[in-house]
């Protein structure tokens, strides 16, 4: 089966090629879609194996993820889709764990969960932020995970194809979840490491951008 990884890039000069890298040694073709960037994340991506696409304007997480998905599906002939973040958070060599229930047919969608058994240097705001995303999502969706915004995951080309993101930013991550009961698909969860730096920290959620997460997703469900 052949295996796309998908890396949505904004602002990533110093660490995309190493993420290409990482991902690469366990996939078929990486994907790297630029989310207008500002630095040179684009030219540093350009100078290795991946295919390359970039949007003309900033749009955010979950819109890369879209065009970066249906690239694959309909240009690289994917099996199998992996996300896998720019930032050097993820390790390339959990590929195979995610996406090994996929290619037995025991699974639509793989989840990727920092909760399940494996050990992290987690701020502890960062783990607070985190289950209060966890409580949002089980009331209002009903699924019950463990990781409500670990952008880890892997899908099917039947499940991707089914599975379409219309959230641009980081409200995405719930919408996914809402979309595997919306579609019926089969998911599960598997352990994955994130590995933690003072770089991938200060990209990360704050309050404020938790609380525009709910609004975006609260806004979709109530206007459709």
């Amino acid at each position: 089966m052949k295996i796309v990884a998908v890396i949505p890039a904004y602002n990533e000069e110093t660490r995309i090629e190493q993420a290409i890298r990482d991902a690469g040694r366990f996939v078929d073709v990486v994907v790297v879609v630029d989310d207008c960037s500002l630095d040179n994340t684009y030219s540093e991506a350009s100078g290795t194996p991946a295919h390359l696409l970039r949007h003309i304007l900033n749009r955010g997480q979950g819109a890369a993820l879209q065009t970066g998905t249906d690239y694959a599906v309909e240009k690289c002939g994917a099996d199998i889709i992996v996300h896998f973040d720019a930032d050097g958070q993820m390790a390339g060599d959990e590929i195979p764990t995610l996406t090994e229930l996929i290619r037995n047919g025991e699974a639509d969608v793989v989840l990727g969960s920092r909760f399940l058994g494996k050990q992290a240097n987690m701020p502890l705001m960062r783990r607070i932020t985190l289950w209060g995303g966890l409580m949002f999502t089980r009331i209002i969706s009903g699924v019950a995970t463990t990781d409500t915004h670990n952008g880890f995951r892997a899908l099917s080309k039947n499940a991707a194809k089914k599975m379409r993101i219309t959230l641009d930013r980081m409200a995405h991550a719930s919408e996914i979840l809402d979309l595997l009961q919306i579609h019926k698909l089969r998911y599960v969860e598997r352990p994955v490491t994130i590995r933690y730096t003072k770089g991938t920290l200060a990209k990360g959620q704050s309050s404020l951008g938790a609380f525009v997460i709910v609004k975006d997703f609260i806004e979709k469900r109530l206007l459709g």
